[in-house]
């Protein structure tokens, strides 16, 4: 019998790296490692790079193929910033994602140029997790460690360079920085936070790949390594996504996206404008406060994560760490509507409303840019990360959309979509046609439930009643 072809994909994730180990020709996980991160939330939310790189170290290692792999390729957390100097080791920790501190600098770089210029020129009008406010913070607040800076990297970049030893990028994870556009680097943008073009990775082409594995790394010396992505991205490649097919990830974030041709320009902000890893389109809302969130109130609560109860008039809008979709990065946790006869179950399914709701809303928007008859309503939300297993979130999600629900059967989509990058290189088929090959977004289809207009309504008056006192992100 011949040896199959191995390939390796993993998952850089703000918590945790996992590492799977798939057979090219049909999908088949062989061998799985993980590993933890630590964050160090302080002062902000930060995180040591060079403990991505054991991690990733360990993982690969524990998937028993790390010296049989025939290629590799990283997804990482989107956004982040890894600043190096000139030895190429962290200047300080990497700012994460939902590191809010740069939230003034975003609302300058919006306000110096306007919501408008940004969606046309950039797709997408910048908020406190892109990378350009986060630089823009640090030149602000840190000038001695911008200076020190010979090295801009975004967390999969840093480790596809360790890897590899070479400075590369792809599309896909750039256009969530907030100075890549498709013709290249935006002069105005780095010229404006103060960030020189020299700093920066070369963007590699889908399909090529970015290096080979260095001696001293977990895998054999000359193994080819593709150039990964953002794990929106490499999730989006793991399902083999097709134009108009939403997707809702319950994770520590909440995001919903679609694969489109045409690019978004959103000026309101809500809508991102990602490309995805390959030649087409990703545009994605995302909240902040999702499954650790919802799980933070069942604790305050004393109730399990599943034992949420019907009925009741009370919203719950469980912005432990301010918010992102809406646009509120100073908001905290607000209740309201609270009733003599209000349940804690009632409470609890208030938070997984709330904690939706947003995403529901911006669906539509995320469908719509492909045009208005680009999606059919009918067609089921893919519906994965974390949160999806669990019935309450399942039941949220169909009561609050009207849609039926996908349970795709395949975990870890986005080291699954990264093992599809690295297959791709073997193959020389797309990355998401190897996806499709393997049939990692076949699943349960759960029926629509009545949408619930009467929760939606409750929500939205909430919202636009309370956002002065959550904070409009302005100070």
């Amino acid at each position: 019998m011949a040896h199959p072809q191995v390939v390796i994909g993993v998952d850089s994730s703000t918590q945790s790296t996992k590492a799977l180990a798939v057979d090219a020709d049909t999908g088949h996980v062989l061998g799985e490692g993980r590993a933890p991160h630590r964050v160090d939330s302080r002062h902000g939310q930060e995180s040591d790079p060079n403990q991505w790189w054991d991690a990733l170290t360990a993982a690969v290692a524990a998937t028993g193929w790390a010296d049989r792999a025939q290629a590799l390729a990283v997804g990482g957390q989107q956004h982040g910033l890894v600043t190096l100097d000139a030895a190429g080791a962290p200047v300080r920790p990497a700012l994460l994602w939902n590191d809010v501190r740069s939230a003034p600098q975003a609302a300058d770089l919006v306000r110096k140029f306007g919501a408008h210029w940004w969606a046309a020129e950039l797709g997408s009008v910048p908020g406190a997790s892109f990378t350009a406010a986060k630089w823009a913070w640090l030149r602000a607040t840190e000038p001695g460690n911008a200076d020190r800076t010979a090295a801009v990297r975004l967390p999969h970049d840093y480790l596809t360079e360790r890897l590899t030893g070479t400075a590369t990028t792809d599309r896909g994870d750039a256009s969530g920085t907030g100075w890549w556009t498709p013709d290249g680097y935006h002069a105005t943008v780095l010229d404006q936070i103060g960030l020189d073009p020299a700093l920066l990775p070369a963007v590699t082409a889908a399909g090529t790949p970015a290096g080979h594995a260095l001696p001293g790394g977990p895998l054999r010396p000359g193994t080819p390594v593709a150039t990964g992505t953002g794990d929106n991205m490499a999730a989006a490649l793991g399902l083999g996504l097709t134009p108009g097919t939403p997707v809702l990830s319950l994770g520590t974030s909440g995001t919903v996206y679609t694969v489109a041709r045409n690019r978004p320009a959103d000026p309101t902000g809500t809508v991102a404008g990602f490309a995805d890893a390959l030649d087409g389109w990703l545009p994605l809302a995302c909240t902040l406060n999702c499954t650790l969130a919802v799980d933070r109130i069942a604790t305050l609560l004393g109730r399990d994560r599943q034992d949420v109860e019907p009925g009741g008039t009370a919203v719950l809008l469980p912005y432990l760490d301010g918010e992102r979709t809406p646009a509120l990065p100073h908001a905290s946790g607000l209740l309201h509507g609270l009733r003599h006869d209000t349940t804690p179950g009632q409470l609890l399914q208030a938070a997984y409303d709330g904690a939706a709701y947003s995403l529901l809303a911006a669906l539509d928007d995320v469908l719509a840019v492909d045009g208005p008859g680009a999606a059919d309503p009918e067609r089921p939300i893919l519906l994965i990360g974390g949160g999806a297993q669990g019935r309450a979130w399942q039941d949220t999600v169909r009561r609050l959309s009207g849609r039926p629900v996908q349970l795709p059967a395949a975990r870890e989509l986005v080291a699954l979509g990264a093992a599809a990058q690295a297959a791709a290189l073997l193959t020389g088929e797309p990355a998401d046609a190897v996806a499709r090959r393997w049939g990692t977004a076949d699943g349960p289809v759960l029926p629509a439930l009545a949408r619930d207009d009467a929760a939606l309504e409750r929500i939205a008056t909430t919202i636009s009643q309370t956002a002065a006192l959550q904070g409009n992100g302005a100070h």
